[in-house]
């Protein structure tokens, strides 16, 4: 009797605990659409990619956690509508409704669940934002049952695919960047025109296009470009200048002889900073191709007319 008054205790400890431990394990697993939902806003609300992925299907979280950075941070703002980290806070309506409100300085956003549907392994839930002046926006997300707990699956009518849209913001940002360094080769371009009637001749080098002391230009510091130009790299791309002297009579060493530029810029990190390889001379006719991170040259084919 006193060991089976000594042993039952533990015992019953041990059960009691596993149950406790069982529930609340259950109780995690089959967490409301609403609350998975209402966690997900309230990450990209703060701008928490780790808590946030944890609210994605596990292809979709694999894929944005490989994304870079700035673009984990721009899905989450598309998320809550504010470009600063906010402060999530979560109230419910008088109708028992779920509100994610997101506080950032100077704004902040509402986002109101609407009543959810259910689909066996699927939830809708709709959602309102308000916005001054203008009507109510409307949105209805689409959740699915994953491992016994929801995560995100659309927003719309849009399938939530982030390898896919991984795929769609990379060439989105090369394209951003090679235009970025066509709009810097025309600066460049103009830059050198302006030091020619300034100075009577083409600088030798981009460095004499830089900036220089305050009050204090001169053919060594014009201050025509910025600091970056004048070095030769900038977003991505690496640029480089030729002067390029040519006479009426090349046979004539003592004819009048002429001086043109060529510029060129090749990116940095092929596949990543750019594609296409740019020229551009004298003449204003832009010329590029995709060189795989070589050099381009006059003989490629032209891109944009003379500006």
């Amino acid at each position: 009797m006193r060991q089976h008054g000594y042993y039952g205790p533990p015992i019953l400890i041990l059960l009691g605990m596993f149950a406790a431990s069982n529930a609340f394990a259950q109780q995690k697993t089959t967490a409301t659409p609403e609350m998975a939902l209402s966690d997900a806003l309230s990450a990209a609300c703060r701008q928490d990619a780790d808590i946030f992925s944890n609210t994605l299907t596990s292809d979709n979280a694999k894929a944005y956690r490989a994304l870079p950075g700035p673009q984990r941070t721009a899905m989450m703002k598309r998320f809550v509508l504010l470009e600063e980290p906010g402060r999530p806070l979560l109230s419910t309506s008088a109708g028992g409704q779920t509100i994610v409100r997101c506080e950032s300085p100077g704004i902040a956003t509402e986002m109101r669940f609407g009543e959810t549907r259910l689909r066996e392994n699927l939830a809708f839930v709709p959602m309102e934002i308000p916005i001054d002046g203008e009507s109510p926006r409307s949105i209805t997300f689409g959740l699915v049952r994953e491992g016994g707990s929801w995560k995100l699956l659309s927003v719309g009518l849009i399938l939530l695919d982030v390898p896919a849209m991984a795929k769609q913001w990379e060439q989105a940002d090369l394209n951003a960047q090679e235009d970025s360094a066509v709009a810097n080769l025309r600066a460049v371009a103009t830059a050198l025109d302006t030091y020619r009637r300034a100075y009577g001749n083409l600088p030798d080098d981009l460095a004499q296009l830089g900036p220089g002391p305050p009050n204090a230009v001169s053919p060594d510091a014009a201050g025509l470009v910025d600091a970056d130009l004048a070095a030769g790299n900038k977003g991505g791309y690496n640029i480089r200048y030729n002067i390029v002297t040519s006479s009426a009579n090349e046979m004539d060493e003592s004819a009048n002889k002429t001086e043109s530029f060529a510029l060129t810029a090749s990116p940095q990190e092929y596949g990543k900073t750019g594609r296409r390889s740019f020229f551009l001379d004298s003449s204003g006719v832009l010329r590029g191709d995709d060189r795989h991170g070589a050099v381009a040259t006059y003989t490629d084919p032209p891109i944009e007319p003379a500006s």
